[in-house]
């Protein structure tokens, strides 16, 4: 339980540097993936939801929160809020911003009908990455370029009618554990 509340304070700590205020943190972070190389999928996805900011901390017991919109059509239809619990080797904190693609009305339902989670096995696309390392849980093949301006994407696409891809915005965290997330949402 100890590790749980100073994991828990150093996530939280971490994250204070990632809240500053911006005129339209979620247009800005929407052309952050944009220009990554996610600019199709905002114009053929039936829906998505962007996550600006999402804190993580841990030490050997880790979490992570972070708050978005749930767009559909472009339009901002609901607000989201992401938990994550994870055990395992873990050390440091990052920052990064995360989207979530729905391929359908099926999908878009399913994350909007309640509470919603991706297990161990949900794969997630890093398009960028600070450090130049990144692995996915779901057996497709991705990887990310070092440095902010040297993406690469390969595998990604639909895994049961979502697709996830996240950006590393800061910070230094090494880890090698299992972790799920877990979704709540809320309408407009």
């Amino acid at each position: 339980m100890k590790y749980a509340i100073q994991a828990t304070l150093l996530m939280l700590l971490l994250s204070l540097p990632f809240t500053a205020t911006l005129a339209d943190e979620y247009e800005d972070t929407k052309q952050m993936f944009e220009k990554a190389g996610a600019s199709n999928m905002f114009e053929t996805a039936h829906g998505y939801a962007l996550f600006p900011t999402i804190g993580k901390g841990g030490f050997v017991v880790g979490g992570a929160y972070g708050k978005g919109r749930v767009y559909q059509g472009g339009l901002h239809v609901g607000n989201t809020s992401m938990t994550q619990a994870s055990i395992g080797f873990q050390v440091g904190g990052t920052g990064y911003s995360q989207v979530i693609f729905f391929e359908d009305k099926r999908a878009l339902d399913e994350f909007t009908g309640g509470n919603f989670e991706f297990g161990a096995e949900a794969q997630a696309t890093a398009i960028t990455a600070a450090a130049g390392a990144t692995a996915n849980t779901a057996g497709n093949r991705t990887s990310a370029g070092s440095g902010k301006n040297n993406t690469t994407v390969t595998g990604g696409g639909f895994n049961k009618g979502m697709a996830t891809y996240t950006i590393t915005k800061g910070g230094l965290m090494a880890e090698a554990s299992i972790a799920g997330q877990k979704f709540s949402y809320t309408d407009k």
